[in-house]
């Protein structure tokens, strides 16, 4: 239990630190009309994104090769739905790109 809560206090200083770092940059921002809203929707769009197909993938890659492993006869059939899979999958990390690109032209 003790170190679970130091790694609890260690990551709430590294979490924290940085925008207390910089809350003064941010104040002089928003007195100026800066508009942060937008670049955190495209940090969250890309790093959303890219953490469900991370997992996506793993997942069909894993069970993929589980089902290779069992039944060797079945990996042509397998293989071009494990390619067809990942593509899909890829593909909606593409989307968050794009919607990130969107929001970072309004910052």
């Amino acid at each position: 239990m003790r170190k679970f809560g130091q790694l609890a206090l260690w990551t709430l200083i590294f979490a924290v630190v940085p925008f207390v770092a910089s809350a003064e940059e941010a104040a002089a921002a928003a007195a100026a009309g800066g508009n942060w809203g937008p670049a955190l929707g495209a940090g969250l769009a890309i790093g959303l994104a890219a953490l469900g197909c991370s997992i996506g993938q793993g997942m069909t890659a894993s069970n993929t090769t589980s089902g290779i492993a069992r039944n060797p006869s079945a990996a042509p059939a397998m293989f071009v739905n494990y390619i067809l899979g990942m593509v899909l999958i890829e593909s909606i990390a593409i989307y968050g790109l794009v919607i990130a690109f969107m929001l970072v032209g309004k910052v």
